[in-house]
């Protein structure tokens, strides 16, 4: 036995450069304080900064750790000492001036048990560490997209206000003219004072997410710019997809095995013999005190080696700890067994959903292109006229105030088309992470 075991690790150099160069960078020069950075390198740099992840890490090479102390039981220990002291009279303990001693566990039935137990133990934690990247992953994703839809919102916002603008000032002419009633240009100002609403709303959520990011990443607030190109189509699954198991679910479920485990050892302790292998090595002395004079056959070289069998008989503490195993096992059982159903539950929420999400994001689209073409429309007769005769019954020839108010729907039905796709985009994400196919999505963010 070596008495190490590692959790092989994926290690990536050019990854690695890759956050620190757009750290050093971020962090060095002002002039890029607020530059384009694609999803997979704030992806990469979340993992890098989060707590959460560092914590797993911490777990892992303690679990790692608590392995080696279970094997290391059978390589021998070996400590050296003294015991130099003063007495008169009859002596109270051996005259030792150095000594040197050695012990190692020979056969434990328990101890099989806490070692296969700490394997499982190394095992739930790199699990735990894998679900905690791709939790990280998973937020750092929603977060980047959703700043992505919020800016290209923002854009959409800016163009309503301006059309908007125009249509205060169009109203404001024919009311003036006789025209319109007064009544038409407080509704268009009305129209004005909302679209401005909308666009600090946007401004604060987009803030907000740039908070979340650099939260994230660890790089200064508004340091990053979402590059639309580097997000990939998510990939739509279904419940039949799963076939993966989510990272902390199949932690838990490991885990709960380790504790079993720890259970059958405690119980196999306080039924089973061991065997320990010593040896002990003394130098002695009689210069500081009168050990010959009591012992007719002293001798300054002492050694001697055994072994120690020991056969539990009765040991009611021993039999508590066992006890108290089984309860701790039992409870790590049941939360995996929860943790699967509420799995279940999520998925099924999310494939419900889904459903509903699609056909409004289908709704939303068609809406889109309705007004995209009603504006294309009325900009035609505008330009060429309605080619109706004049006289009763004609259709009446369209307006600037109709371009205006065709451009600001228009606007507004593609920034409710991205909305609609955000909140798939987020639903698809979520079921891709309960199916488990969480490693596929960062492995497309790294292709891309």
């Amino acid at each position: 036995m070596t008495g190490t075991e590692h959790v092989k690790m994926e290690h990536n150099p050019r990854k690695v450069w890759a956050r620190i160069l757009t750290g050093m960078v971020l962090s060095f020069s002002p002039a890029l304080l607020c530059s384009q950075l694609s999803l997979s390198t704030v992806v990469d740099l979340a993992q890098a900064n989060s707590s959460a992840v560092k914590l797993a890490q911490a777990d892992v090479k303690k679990a790692q750790a608590a392995l080696a102390e279970t094997q290391d039981v059978y390589i021998p220990t070996l400590a050296i000492g003294s015991t130099v002291g003063y007495s008169v009279g009859f002596p109270t303990g051996q005259p030792s001036i150095a000594n040197a001693s050695t012990q190692s566990l020979v056969l434990s039935f328990p101890q099989r048990q806490y070692i296969k137990a700490a394997r499982a133990g190394v095992q739930a934690a790199s699990l735990g560490l894998r679900n905690a990247q791709e939790q990280v992953a998973l937020d750092a994703s929603t977060a980047y997209i959703e700043l992505d839809t919020v800016n290209r919102e923002l854009d959409v916002a800016r163009q309503q206000e301006t059309y908007a603008s125009r249509l205060v000032e169009i109203e404001q002419e024919r009311s003036e003219a006789g025209v319109d009633p007064l009544n038409d240009w407080l509704q268009a100002r009305l129209t004005a004072a909302q679209l401005k609403l909308k666009r600090l709303h946007l401004e604060t959520r987009a803030g907000t997410l740039s908070k979340q990011l650099a939260t994230l990443t660890g790089l200064p607030v508004g340091s990053i710019a979402p590059d639309h190109a580097s997000i990939p189509e998510i990939p739509s699954f279904k419940a039949l997809d799963a076939g993966h198991t989510m990272a902390g679910i199949e932690s838990a479920s490991v885990l709960a095995r380790s504790k079993q485990l720890q259970a059958r050892g405690d119980n196999l302790a306080r039924r089973r013999p061991q065997v320990v292998f010593g040896a002990q090595y003394n130098l002695d002395s009689d210069k500081l005190n009168n050990y010959s004079t009591y012992f007719n056959h002293y001798t300054p070289n002492n050694f001697g080696f055994g072994f120690s069998i020991q056969i539990p008989v009765f040991d009611i503490g021993q039999r508590a700890k066992a006890r108290e195993s089984a309860a701790d096992a039992l409870r790590a059982q049941v939360e995996a067994e929860q943790a699967v159903r509420q799995n279940d539950v999520e998925i099924a929420t999310l494939t419900g959903s889904l459903r509903e999400l699609d056909a409004l994001a289908e709704i939303a689209s068609l809406k889109q292109q309705i007004a995209h073409e009603q504006l294309a429309a009325v900009l035609a007769q505008l330009e060429l006229g309605n080619g109706a005769a004049a006289g009763p019954g004609a259709q009446p020839q369209q307006t600037p105030k109709a371009e205006e108010l065709a451009r600001i729907d228009e606007r507004q039905k593609f920034a409710d088309s991205l909305d609609a796709e955000l909140d798939l985009s987020k639903a698809r994400l979520g079921l891709m992470r309960a199916l488990g196919h969480m490693e596929d999505w960062l492995h497309e963010l790294h292709t891309k």
